[in-house]
């Protein structure tokens, strides 16, 4: 089947800016659809249907058209955080034809002079500014899409408010076009000049000296999380994690989440890595949602209920950590049910009856128990000693793909 849908890439050089084959997709389509701003750029020369998307966004307007010749107007690079990669869910690729122009961080690179594999881009347009968090580390480049002309205050704000305030940043508005410009200052100077909606933030990362280290591997401070006592301490929390092993793309159930640690610092492992916290307790369904914003991770999914009854119709996990509710009846049996074959389950004990739990768990399932001591040097009048903290049991079970 030769493609019927044509997305092109516009930038704001407009329609002068084209390449041979968009030009003739536009002159020969039917219908063509897109924002205001992009449907603007084109020539009275181009005769077909000029289509605004709806509000709220819809792609039913073109998957309507499914057969005519139709085109789609977008900003730069549609596959980029783009219209292209929403209608290639949809549609199969030899149904379009993508032809893009420069991204918006493309041209940010070259003005910049900044190697675009060095640099981690991220995009605010209808996302959480609380995932920048994640990705803010001392000598980092970051490259952000902005959702709009307020968005450059909004990120020095919180670059101040994280202690990333020496940070320099470059605002680029309306980048290949004739009312190019940049504006530069530091997060702390920021002045909150008016700033085009169109525009990319570009982030040279400068952590002041007293700035807490916050790694993607596992095992952040303590200090890091706000909680009520119910934390995975770091060190365990890094064993935990370690025997959780997640990669991309994986979900985890962070059953009785308490504080959210685990399935916070699950996130942080990988930006495509997901978790479902299931916790009851209304005051730490509150600490969760602090931690996972203030770590970055704003995408973590509250479930507010009790398992094994808050379980029911979850999307089936790849792993699951059982921080609480070890004894609770049928709690390991709705999570060993639903994981998915050759997933992890890590379940973690500190009382006697929740060890003896883990215990009968393995004499039927499998999996390898493990004891966690971990002690602390502390003073003890002129010298020191060591603390002992509660010892922790860990049974780590991987489910059969015959089970």
């Amino acid at each position: 089947m030769s493609p019927w849908l044509t997305v092109v890439g516009i930038g704001e050089d407009g329609f002068k800016g084209l390449g041979k084959n968009a030009r003739r997709a536009l002159m020969g389509a039917s219908r063509i659809v897109g924002g205001q701003r992009q449907l603007d750029l084109l020539p009275l020369c181009i005769g077909g249907e000029r289509q605004l998307w709806p509000s709220p966004f819809s792609l039913a307007p073109v998957l309507e058209q499914r057969g005519a010749a139709v085109c789609v107007l977008a900003s730069g690079d549609p596959m980029f955080y783009g219209v292209g990669a929403s209608l290639a869910r949809q549609l199969p690729s030899d149904e379009m034809l993508i032809l893009p122009a420069s991204s918006s961080c493309s041209l940010a690179a070259a003005r910049l002079g900044w190697p675009l594999q060095d640099v981690v881009t991220l995009s605010l347009v209808a996302r959480p500014l609380a995932a920048l968090n994640a990705q803010l580390f001392s000598g980092v480049r970051l490259l952000l899409l902005s959702n709009d002309g307020a968005s450059p205050a909004a990120v020095a704000q919180l670059l101040r408010e994280r202690g990333f305030g020496s940070s320099r940043i470059s605002v680029l508005e309306h980048l290949g076009g004739d009312a190019e410009r940049r504006i530069d200052a530091s997060a702390n100077d920021w002045c909150d000049p008016p700033i085009a909606d169109l525009n990319v933030i570009a982030i040279e990362c400068r952590a002041n000296a007293d700035t807490p280290r916050l790694s993607r591997l596992a095992g952040l401070p303590d200090s890091a999380f706000q909680h009520d006592g119910q934390l995975t301490k770091r060190d365990v929390r890094a064993i935990t994690l370690a025997r959780l092993a997640p990669t991309p793309g994986e979900l985890l159930w962070d059953v009785g989440a308490g504080s959210g640690s685990i399935g916070i610092e699950w996130m942080r492992a990988h930006p495509s890595c997901r978790t479902l916290a299931i916790e009851a307790d209304d005051g730490r369904q509150q600490l969760i949602e602090h931690n996972r914003d203030a770590l970055g991770v704003p995408g973590l999914q509250l479930i507010r209920g009790k398992a094994p009854q808050a379980l029911a119709g979850l999307e089936r996990p790849d792993a699951i950590f059982i921080g609480g509710g070890v004894t609770r009846e049928g709690v390991f049996e709705a999570c060993w049910e639903q994981l998915k074959p050759g997933g992890r389950l890590v379940a973690n004990a500190v009382t006697l009856q929740s060890e003896v739990t883990l215990m009968h768990w393995r004499e039927r399932y499998g999996g390898e128990l493990t004891r966690i001591h971990v002690a602390q040097a502390q003073p003890l009048g002129e010298f020191d000693t060591w603390r002992q903290a509660l010892p922790i049991t860990l049974l780590d079970l991987v489910k059969p793909f015959d089970a």
